[in-house]
């Protein structure tokens, strides 16, 4: 009959840590829903046709709401994004760069990861998409 005792008190002790990150959790939704609740019954509701326009980017709705965007933009946000992408790779690479045993390994998959990227910005840099005009 141990067995049994030491069972339900292990169960217990388990379910009891589950309990508290229950309460904390219930805690942060009352939180959130009543800071949430205190900013709509506290802030000013004063609607006017200003406060109505469509705002963006400061500047005033005129015309239709179609526009024509060009392409360049998005090629320019597509290599940030890219080039971003990459750096945050280049930071691990560092640290297993420097662990013993993974040097030459890790440094060969750096230059051909370098390589591709050097193609893509060439590639890039042929089309043009670099040059602002």
């Amino acid at each position: 009959m141990p067995d049994a005792t030491v069972r339900t008190t292990v169960a217990a002790d388990y379910f009891q840590s589950y309990s508290v990150v229950g309460l904390i959790a219930v805690i942060g939704v009352l939180f959130v829903a009543v800071a949430f609740g205190a900013g709509r019954l506290l802030r000013p509701v004063v609607p006017t046709p200003e406060k109505l326009l469509t705002y963006e980017c400061g500047v005033d709705p005129v015309g239709e709401g179609w526009a024509h965007t060009q392409v360049r933009y998005y090629v320019y946000a597509f290599l940030y994004v890219i080039f971003a992408v990459d750096s945050i790779f280049l930071f691990p690479w560092a640290t297993v760069f420097a662990a013993p045993g993974f040097g030459g390994t890790t440094l060969v998959e750096m230059f051909i990861f370098l390589g591709f990227l050097t193609v893509g910005l060439l590639y890039a840099w042929k089309k043009g998409v670099l040059e602002w005009t």
